[in-house]
């Protein structure tokens, strides 16, 4: 069976969407997005309009977290996506980060496999968040160190 790796990150921002004081991460989304779509291993993010709804929705997984800022997307495999993560534009909006999220709640990241034919949905993410947090890395689900060990055992580099 072929399987692919799912990663759901998020972070509550400073101010709501449309605030001046978060602009530049705002215009920086779609960039960072299109790179992502046209990396090597990338497969599938879940639509704007799908993830707005999440973020928005009273009753749904985020409902308190407002001011949200998110990503749910699926990879072929650990090294595409690290490498994505590390070596593109994403990496220095992330260096920024500061500035634009909550301190001490900003890029929280789960990734799990799953069956290559599954979109998973924000509901999932928060679940295998929630997993990640009261058991820790394992080799189905893992946080941002365990991508990186992952990311090095796919490559054949040692992880030591």
């Amino acid at each position: 069976m072929t399987r692919h790796l799912v990663e759901f990150n998020f972070g509550t921002l400073r101010y709501p969407w449309g605030d001046p004081r978060i602009a530049g991460f705002e215009a920086a989304l779609d960039q960072v997005n299109a790179i992502a779509a046209r990396s090597p291993g990338f497969i599938w993010r879940m639509p704007d309009d799908a993830m707005d709804a999440a973020q928005t929705n009273p009753d749904g997984p985020l409902a308190d977290r407002p001011n949200t800022a998110s990503t749910l997307s699926v990879w072929t495999g650990a090294a595409p996506l690290y490498r994505f993560v590390t070596r593109t534009l994403h990496a220095r909006i992330m260096a920024g980060r500061a500035q634009w999220f909550v301190p001490g709640d900003s890029g929280f990241l789960v990734c799990w496999w799953v069956p290559a034919d599954h979109r998973p949905d924000v509901a999932e993410g928060m679940a295998r968040w929630r997993h990640l947090m009261q058991a820790g890395d394992t080799y189905e689900i893992f946080g941002g160190k365990g991508l990186q060990r992952a990311a090095l055992a796919e490559t054949g580099q040692k992880t030591g």
